[in-house]
């Protein structure tokens, strides 16, 4: 619940070149910001009109910013602003637009697990997080759409991932990341409807699991549906921060499931 009230901005429309998409919001306070959609003199503007009629002023609907030079921002699109007054003692979550989310599913609550689960937290992803330990997730509320699971061992999870999830393969162990990688190859053979299958691992690791799985009949149309390794290219650091990085840049990369 709000504590005061506030003006709850949101980007309504666009055309052509703008800054932030449909849906995105801004929560104005008399002396607070939460959000932002845009930056510039869009978002001075609109902070302003918020303010205002915070103050007792009049509150428009909905304004039309063209983005040019009269407003010194030169995108050269439009963009429509929505002005809603969101009362104090009611809730903004509830009034919030809902973006869609990609389903990510995480295997290991390790290190990088743990850093990439933290950045995860600001991006429009659902997280379905499995690891074979107890206790191994941090306490707290969950985002929209999160899952944390204790599965061991842990590829018995993978039947249950959400159709067109992306699956990172980064468990504290090589066996169990050789039977979900299993696990999933099998999946996409009876349903092939994953997204994304990668493993955190070098060159060599790969180069094992992929006899391994060879011998357990898997094709080589089969195993070039896994990446190993995983990230975008050209990031060379080994801190679980770095890797996390790297590999959610590339699964935002990624077409819409």
């Amino acid at each position: 619940m709000e504590a005061e009230p506030l003006i709850l901005v949101t980007v309504a429309r666009t055309d052509g070149s703008a800054p932030r998409e449909v849906g995105a919001w801004m929560a104005v306070t008399a002396v607070g910001l939460t959000g932002t959609v845009g930056g510039g003199h869009l978002e001075f503007d609109a902070i302003a009109r918020a303010r205002a009629a915070l103050a007792g002023g009049e509150l428009a609907a909905e304004v039309r910013y063209p983005l040019g030079p009269s407003l010194g921002q030169c995108c050269g699109g439009v963009v429509w602003l929505r002005f809603e007054r969101v009362e104090a003692g009611e809730d903004l979550a509830e009034r919030l637009p809902q973006p869609p989310l990609r389903s990510l599913a995480v295997f290991g609550a390790g290190h990088v697990g743990q850093a990439l689960a933290a950045m995860a937290r600001e991006l429009p992803l659902a997280l379905h997080w499995v690891d074979s330990r107890e206790g191994q997730f941090p306490a707290g509320p969950l985002p929209r759409g999160w899952r944390q699971e204790a599965c061991d061992p842990p590829a018995l999870a993978v039947p249950d991932l959400a159709p067109g999830a992306a699956v990172l393969v980064m468990t504290h162990n090589h066996a169990e990341d050789f039977e979900i990688i299993a696990a999933c190859l099998r999946r996409q053979r009876e349903r092939g409807d994953l997204g994304f299958i990668g493993m955190i691992g070098s060159r060599s690791k790969w180069a094992s699991f992929r006899q391994r799985l060879e011998a357990r009949g898997f094709t080589a149309d089969d195993l070039a549906r896994v990446t190993c390794p995983i990230g975008v290219p050209g990031v060379a650091g080994k801190q679980p921060a770095v890797i996390a990085v790297a590999v959610l840049a590339q699964i935002l990369a990624l077409p819409p499931a």
